[in-house]
């Protein structure tokens, strides 16, 4: 059997400072009790990185013939039918991309992702640039994106010591259907009271420079942070990219980077939009509910809250709405 459009079974990740709307909001069924932070949609790991782990931890597939199988042995089973033009990451063949949705019922903590060049200079450190897109948030919601022009290394690391680092970043409105890039080297912050859609490149380098004080429960002691290794990364010179605005019945371009190009895409009620053959892309569906199709027999839905991975090799795949529905659609440049 050839392949089909692929759905994976969520990898649900308990955080300090995460919360229950993945489950009230997106109805993902989350352990009673539990502050979920992170629901991984679509991701591949080689051994080590995911909790000392000994083997791969990847998305398993939970849809047709293919149930039980996970997103790294599609990979290497089928090669450029999954991905396309789309390379894979790293020496070990790990799939290009990390999908993700995120509760902030906390701040998360004030952080950076090394770029290329820290990466090659320090074994063990992977570049990592990621977007955001703003589903929910509560009232008074925020980001803090890059730095204050004029700030330098010397005042921001002088702010560390004193609490006042917030005054010294880029402070935004957490606003729906806004979308953030954060390239690597922008020093960040995901804001309490928000639901997002997460796309990254497949790493988790991260490099936590301030933390709001907090006290990690399981410790009873403040977590970790990497203030020189952060100082080294954070680009104080270019400032960060402004937001992309999307209206709520506009398809745009949202994101287009090195990495990935991510893009919104709407639909009114029992209405059918044709996808592009050739490459492989991603399906976030942020609300309402769809029939994907491609060929005679191929077929899988989508709601709010899921994603689907659309293999390259499918023919002229059709999306059918049920009802009125929007969704981020995520690519691989060549």
């Amino acid at each position: 059997m050839g392949l089909y459009p692929l759905k994976f079974e969520p990898r649900l990740v308990e955080k300090i400072w995460g919360g229950r709307k993945l489950e009230s909001l997106l109805g993902k069924h989350l352990p009673p009790e539990r502050l979920i932070g992170e629901s991984w949609e679509i991701y591949d790991f080689r051994p080590g990185v995911v909790e000392g782990s000994k083997d791969w931890v990847s998305s398993r597939i939970i849809n047709g013939e293919y149930a039980g199988r996970t997103l790294h042995w599609a990979v290497a089973e089928f090669s450029t039918d999954l991905l396309g033009a789309a390379k894979t990451a790293g020496a070990a063949g790990q799939f290009p991309l990390l999908i993700k949705f995120l509760d902030a019922r906390e701040d998360l903590s004030v952080q950076v992702h090394p770029d290329a060049k820290y990466a090659q200079a320090q074994p063990g450190a992977h570049l990592k640039t990621e977007a955001w897109y703003v589903m929910q948030s509560d009232p008074n919601a925020r980001l803090l994106v890059g730095v204050v022009p004029g700030t330098t290394p010397e005042g921001f690391r002088r702010a560390l010591g004193t609490g006042e680092v917030e005054r010294y970043l880029g402070r935004l409105p957490a606003q729906v259907g806004n979308c953030h890039y954060l390239p690597s080297g922008t020093v960040h912050a995901l804001g309490a009271g928000m639901l997002v859609a997460e796309v990254q490149t497949p790493s988790d380098t991260t490099f936590r420079v301030y933390d709001f004080g907090r006290i990690d429960p399981s410790t009873g002691k403040p977590r970790t942070l990497h203030v020189e290794e952060a100082l080294e990364c954070i680009d104080f010179n270019t400032p960060a990219p402004a937001p992309v605005t999307n209206h709520a019945d506009d398809d745009s371009m949202m994101v287009r980077s090195p990495f990935f190009e991510m893009k919104r895409g709407t639909m009114p009620e029992r209405s059918t939009h044709e996808l592009p053959s050739g490459a492989m892309r991603i399906l976030m569906m942020l609300e309402g509910q769809a029939i994907i199709r491609s060929g005679s027999t191929d077929e899988c839905s989508i709601i709010r809250g899921e994603t689907v991975l659309l293999p390259a090799a499918l023919k002229q795949p059709v999306l059918r709405s049920t009802n009125a529905c929007s969704w981020l659609e995520i690519t691989v440049p060549k």
